[in-house]
């Protein structure tokens, strides 16, 4: 009888380190990684004619717990934000990385960082991580959002460190299932109002049952503000 292919794998150790590509041609530990993200809360993103904005699901059920402590959408500066999803504690250090890099720029250039060149330098942080023994890779997919002057862009960076831009986007559980219906539903004259109607009823069609308004954030970047606006829970039906 002969052995299933990922037995082989695990016998041959190919899965042991993420600098050992396998004989199919893939890289075994970045695969397990981008399963993991699957597992995280999702997020969806897109820009509109007006700004942009993300919404996450903050999947937090225990009312223990301290709300504004489970943020999925983090402010990286007063022009960008980011949504994760995969394992926090790995995105942290991402976060911190991208948050110092913005106030570098700012100190050197008094102006505010591209967006494009956060997403870059998170990338360049994850492909690091699948290229060097001794590490894995960041078991983590970031969403970031911003404005460049008053253009409204959207990005998103997988585990292998590749990253595009958007005009609307889905990462963590359902990734598919999200981005297929941002696909039928998608419009460029798309304002916030409506961008964030649409976000919404996605998440209903697909958490179905599961969908509870309160366990989700939403933020907001207007383009000519200065300032991203942040909404929770039954609030996010009174953006504008």
């Amino acid at each position: 009888m002969e052995m299933p292919t990922e037995m082989q794998h695990q016998a041959m150790g190919y899965d042991r380190t993420a600098t050992m590509f396998s004989p199919e041609g893939t890289i075994l530990q970045v695969e397990y990684a981008e399963k993991t993200v699957r597992l995280g809360s999702s997020s969806i993103g897109i820009v509109c004619s007006d700004g942009v904005f993300v919404l996450a699901d903050k999947r937090v059920r225990d009312k223990l717990v301290v709300k504004e402590s489970a943020s999925k959408i983090y402010e990286i500066d007063s022009n960008i934000i980011a949504s994760v999803a995969g394992i926090l504690a790995d995105a942290r250090v991402l976060i911190e990385r991208a948050q110092v890099l913005s106030q570098q720029h700012r100190v050197t250039y008094d102006t505010e960082i591209e967006p494009e060149l956060i997403i870059k330098d998170i990338a360049n942080a994850m492909q690091q991580f699948t290229q060097y023994g001794g590490a894995r890779p960041f078991g983590v997919s970031f969403m970031v959002a911003g404005l460049h002057g008053k253009n409204p862009e959207l990005f998103s960076s997988d585990i292998t460190g590749n990253y595009f831009g958007y005009h609307a986007h889905a990462i963590g559980e359902n990734d598919e299932k999200l981005r297929e219906r941002l696909r039928e539903k998608y419009r460029k004259d798309l304002k916030i109002k409506e961008g964030v109607k649409i976000a919404t009823e996605i998440f209903k069609e697909v958490l179905e049952d599961r969908f509870d308004l309160n366990r989700f954030e939403l933020v907001v970047l207007r383009s000519g503000n200065d300032r991203p606006e942040r909404y929770e829970g039954e609030n996010i039906k009174d953006v504008k």
